[in-house]
C-alpha cells in the first residue's frame, strides 16, 4: 500500500514539468497545512502537505502526507493514555468548479493509510489502516498564485466500520 501511494507521488512530481512543457493547461500546485482529525478515531492533528497537477481547468491528481504533532491524552479505569497519529499518506482524484478566476471548489477521492498509536499503561496498539477517502473544499487565490485552501475529508477504514473526519486549513501556492 506504502509503495502504491509513494510511486503515485513520484508519478507527479516526475509528470508536473514533462507535462507542463506539452503547451496545455496543466499547472502543478503545493500547499503545507494543518489538519485536524477527528471521529471514530481519537481527536489528533497533524502538519499536512501536498503536490498535485491539473490535468485540465476541471480534474486533478493530488497526493497528500501528513505528519502527526498533537496527541490526545485520555485516562481510562485510572490508567493514563495517549492516541497519537504518526504519519499518513493518499492520493486522489479531484474534480474542480472555478469560479471566477481566484476560487475554486472541489470534490475529491481516492485512498489512503493512516497510522495512529494508542499507549495505555505502557503498551502501544496500532489504530491506523488503509482507507477509502471522499470530500470537498475551495480554495480562494488572494495574490497571483498564492491562496488559501479549506477542505473536508472523510476517512471509511477498510478495517471495521471505523470513520473519521478530516479537516484542513493550507497555504497553496500555484506554479
Amino acid at each position: 500500500m506504502i509503495r502504491n501511494i509513494l510511486a503515485a507521488c513520484a508519478v507527479v512530481a516526475v509528470a508536473s514539468p514533462v507535462m507542463a512543457q506539452t503547451g496545455t493547461d496543466t499547472r502543478g500546485y503545493g500547499n503545507l497545512g494543518y489538519t485536524h482529525l477527528e471521529g471514530d478515531t481519537p481527536s489528533v492533528g497533524a502538519v499536512t502537505g501536498r503536490l498535485g497537477v491539473d490535468l485540465n481547468r476541471w480534474m486533478a491528481f493530488e497526493t497528500e502526507a501528513s505528519i502527526g504533532v498533537k496527541k490526545n491524552e485520555f485516562e481510562v479505569a485510572g490508567f493514563e493514555g495517549t492516541n497519537r497519529h504518526q504519519w499518513d499518506a493518499a492520493g486522489y482524484l479531484v474534480g474542480k468548479m472555478p469560479i471566477g478566476d481566484q476560487i475554486n471548489v472541489f470534490a475529491r477521492g481516492g485512498y489512503g493509510h493512516t497510522e495512529l498509536t494508542r499507549t495505555v499503561a505502557g503498551s502501544e496498539t496500532d489504530i491506523g489502516g488503509d482507507s477509502w477517502n471522499y470530500g470537498a473544499g475551495a480554495e480562494f487565490l488572494l495574490r497571483g498564485q498564492t491562496g488559501l485552501r479549506a477542505d473536508w475529508t472523510r476517512r471509511d477504514f477498510r478495517q471495521g466500520d471505523v470513520k473519521a473526519d478530516a479537516y484542513s486549513l493550507s497555504l497553496v501556492q500555484r506554479f
